[in-house]
């Protein structure tokens, strides 16, 4: 959704959201890329943006780039920014982490950082929350049992139902299952599950996009099976899903669909979301047709 969309919650005095943008894992892009977007007027223009994160990590890394480091600072004990883009301050790496290395210090902090954004949301001080890239090896690492954001955010927000998805323009790529290995994620395709995801999509798509929403489903096997003759779990589980949310909840949903073209025609226009069976059945489609541009959006 486009940030002008987004109303404010009251704490700002006007109608332009404040957006908290976690850091991420610093050995990453994380810092570069934030930096970066942040040097762009046009995004002034639609949010107030808070990086939670480590001011002077970040100071180091502007310093590296060339950027002009103009932020207010503030950290826990003090009230909210008075001018934007700021950096709520939490002063939790080394000075000498090394770049482009697995770190425990690292995944700690990114933790850390996922975790007070969410604090400050439930404060009123955010509107929303964008994330930068996370290492999970090191959050792992760190102290995190986390497979993603997707799942961290769901825990600390006490949320039952959710989704990973990504969006990239007219295409919009809902996953069944997420980091699993392969041969686990295709053990967890069943019908429950792809029942209880397409009533999630439809009414959380709906309400976003304000209309009655167009759902097609990949199917698993190549061409999605080929009439049952390279795989069995389109009859056996996928279809019956379908028709029971077409039937029975009245859903626009279709499929499944040969996963070799569902993905481009959801990128046309043709459909409002594509439900990917696994996780690189989606963003081997979204990154080879948007890469770049398509971003991670929590459901």
């Amino acid at each position: 959704m486009p940030a002008s969309e987004i109303v404010s919650r009251g704490k700002q005095g006007d109608e332009l959201p404040v957006i908290g943008i976690t850091m991420g894992d610093a050995a990453g892009i994380g810092p570069e890329i934030i930096l970066k977007a942040l040097s762009d007027p046009r995004l002034s223009s639609v949010c107030k943006p808070i990086i939670i994160g480590d001011a002077a990590f970040l100071r180091k890394t502007a310093e590296s780039l060339k950027i002009p480091f103009e932020y207010s600072i503030v950290s826990g004990s003090e009230k909210f920014p008075e001018s934007f883009p700021a950096i709520y301050d939490l002063q939790n790496l080394p000075p000498d982490l090394k770049m482009g290395l697995l770190s425990a210090d690292a995944g700690k902090a990114a933790g850390e950082y996922i975790e007070t954004a969410v604090g400050l949301w439930r404060k009123g001080w955010l509107n929303a929350i964008a994330t930068a890239p996370l290492n999970k090896k090191s959050l792992s690492l760190g102290g995190y049992a986390f497979p993603g954001h997707t799942e961290f955010l769901a825990k600390l927000t006490d949320t039952s139902e959710f989704a990973m998805s990504f969006f990239a323009g007219k295409l919009r790529v809902v996953l069944l299952t997420t980091h699993l290995p392969l041969l686990d994620a295709i053990a967890h395709v069943k019908r429950e599950p792809l029942i209880d995801l397409i009533r999630f999509v439809d009414g959380t798509l709906s309400k976003i996009l304000k209309k009655r929403v167009r759902i097609a489903v990949a199917g698993l096997n190549p061409h999605a099976s080929e009439g049952g003759l390279f795989g069995s779990e389109e009859a056996r589980e996928i279809a019956p899903a379908i028709a029971e949310c077409a039937g029975k909840y009245g859903i626009d949903v279709t499929g499944p669909y040969s996963p070799d073209t569902i993905f481009l025609r959801g990128f046309r226009g043709e459909f409002d979301a594509v439900i990917a069976c696994y996780h690189d059945q989606a963003t081997i489609a979204v990154k080879s047709l948007s890469f770049g541009e398509g971003v991670n959006v929590t459901l």
